[in-house]
């Protein structure tokens, strides 16, 4: 299907063109297709699968956004096998704090089953608050979770050689897809590639237009709340650094990453870094204020996720050990603690200053945006 789309654009198509169909063709788009993806049967594991202490530690950060939500709706963007949902629901329950309604939009048939069957298996009581939705709301009141979505939003690859500017994009060899460069004509992507990329030198990165708007939309979307993002990534100045010269794409396969976007398409799940400065300046845009950006490990500490270790009881406890390695996990700078960032985006009534919360109780990065 790929090389029909790429032979009726004579011979070229964009990566993001390769990646949108990649991981979202009906039917065959890896996130639209039935094989599974999360946990240790699939891919790769997200943070909420690793250990319900992640959405426990969350649920303290969502019930403080909830303090100036008339209807605290939560909605979901992206929802992978549920678990989030499912202990997150779970964890509100037990602070007497649920949403008045739980919202899921997913693409993919076969995962919103899975999340269904989660949630009616492990949070039976909730289920009856959840929807599943096939488009955006027109309006939302509440907490926006995008937990892992922006990374997975199809980025366009910009090359500059020799101060010539290029779109990166896929062509067929008669064997395999390969790369193939094209003078850049888009003058919106050239202005942004433009702006971000260092002053001097060749250099090849992603700049990822669609996630900017999809945050823009949310915002504008917000009638009051905020925007949760959790996500791999960094400030522009560090995404656009000299040690990211080649960009940051990644494939996952079987617990595997590799970096050769062409192996496996529609087997293979496909990420690019999140332009965490660019995300920012999308929800100012909507009329968002930052609330904070800090790390994982920082958000989560703050968050009290040690706290809901201790309460899991006898610390020699087999049940004990496990949640403590996933949590060790979560929290090393070496793992997901320092690679993965939360911002958090919020409208607010006028009269309050949109700032601040538990997940940022530990310091505040957002200077460094």
């Amino acid at each position: 299907m790929i090389r029909a789309q790429i032979e009726r654009a004579e011979g070229f198509i964009t990566f993001a063109n390769y990646m949108q169909l990649a991981l979202y063709a009906p039917g065959l788009g890896y996130y639209v297709a039935g094989a599974r993806k999360f946990g240790a049967a699939g891919d790769f594991v997200t943070a909420p699968e690793l250990t319900p202490l992640f959405a426990q530690a969350l649920a303290a950060h969502v019930e403080h956004a909830f303090a100036t939500s008339p209807k605290r709706e939560v909605l979901e963007l992206g929802a992978g096998s549920g678990a989030l949902a499912t202990n997150l629901l779970e964890a509100l329950a037990a602070r007497h704090a649920l949403p008045g309604r739980y919202s899921i939009l997913e693409v993919s048939p076969e995962l919103r089953e899975r999340q269904r069957a989660s949630i009616g298996a492990h949070a039976p009581a909730q289920l009856s608050r959840v929807e599943w939705l096939a488009d955006l709301p027109a309006a939302i009141d509440g907490v926006v979770l995008l937990n892992e979505v922006l990374d997975s939003v199809p980025p366009h690859v910009i090359a500059r050689r020799d101060e010539t500017w290029y779109e990166r994009g896929v062509t067929w060899t008669g064997e395999r897809f390969a790369w193939s460069e094209r003078p850049l004509r888009d003058a919106r992507l050239c202005q942004l590639a433009s702006a971000r990329f260092p002053a001097m030198g060749d250099f090849v990165s992603e700049v990822n237009p669609a996630a900017e708007t999809l945050v823009e939309d949310l915002g504008r979307r917000l009638v009051v709340g905020s925007l949760i993002i959790s996500d791999y990534g960094f400030p522009q100045h560090e995404l656009y650094a000299a040690q990211h010269s080649d960009g940051t794409l990644l494939g996952h396969y079987r617990h595997r990453v590799h970096a050769d976007p062409f192996v496996w398409p529609g087997l293979s799940d496909l990420t690019a870094h999140v332009d965490f400065t660019a995300i920012a300046a999308a929800g100012a845009r909507a009329g968002l204020d930052v609330s904070g950006y800090t790390s994982q490990a920082a958000f989560l500490l703050g968050c009290g996720i040690l706290d809901r270790l201790r309460e899991m009881g006898d610390p020699k406890s087999i049940a004990y050990l496990r949640e403590a390695a996933a949590v060790q996990t979560l929290l090393s700078p070496a793992e997901m603690g320092e690679l993965c960032k939360v911002l958090v985006l919020t409208r607010g009534p006028d009269d309050q200053e949109n700032v601040g919360g538990p997940g940022f109780s530990l310091g505040d990065r957002a200077h460094r945006l």
